[in-house]
């Protein structure tokens, strides 16, 4: 990656803003491997996405105010975890996942004690449905009810904002996934298209 960075006329005008957009694709594309592609899809778009992460880690090394490398970040990445298990790396005690995330949260709360909001560190980059329903994990830390809605008809397009978030806060509360289960209907809406498409071309010409 310094190589490229010393070396490369494109790679030398890249900004952390110009990578945005090629880290979400990057993810997104993981993302895709690990729901529908094959273990050398994952392998390779694992890869990609540490390109991302690498390359970020580049450019903040040339940084003249502020800089870091990639051993910075993964040193703090490894004090981090260390801190978060304290039942692998201490003596606490964890032997249920309730349990860890007991400690997890612990451990997080007291990293973050600067945060005076649940909504700190929440990113509306999110997509909407995963910002939904991790507001909605938020909203009911403090007593905050998500709206209730007569999901068959909205007459509106605020109620058809309500009854979205009414139906994610149903799947939340059942430990399903909003933007999974969306992501797999139109995973399967496109094979019937395709489908669909297919049977009128007809046969291939000979």
């Amino acid at each position: 990656m310094h190589a490229v960075r010393e070396r490369c006329a494109w790679t030398q005008r890249i900004g952390h803003r110009d990578l945005v957009p090629y880290l979400l694709e990057e993810s997104a594309e993981v993302v895709d491997a690990v729901e529908a592609g094959t273990r050398d899809d994952l392998r390779e778009e694992l890869g990609d996405l540490l390109w991302q992460v690498l390359f970020h880690a580049e450019i903040a090394a040339g940084d003249p105010v502020d800089p870091f490398d990639i051993d910075d970040v993964a040193r703090g990445l490894t004090e981090k975890m260390v801190r978060r298990h304290p039942h692998v790396f201490a003596d606490a005690v964890a032997s249920t996942p309730e349990e860890v995330l007991v400690h997890w949260n612990a451990a997080k709360a007291a990293e973050k004690r600067s945060r005076t909001s649940v909504l700190d560190g929440v990113s509306d980059h999110m997509p909407s449905l995963a910002l939904a329903q991790k507001l909605l994990a938020k909203a009911d830390q403090v007593d905050v009810a998500a709206p209730a809605h007569r999901l068959s008809d909205p007459t509106s397009e605020a109620e058809f904002g309500d009854a979205l978030l009414a139906l994610v806060q149903l799947g939340r509360t059942r430990g399903w996934d909003a933007e999974r289960a969306l992501r797999e209907r139109l995973r399967a809406l496109r094979a019937e298209v395709r489908a669909a498409e297919a049977s009128r071309a007809g046969p291939a010409p000979k």
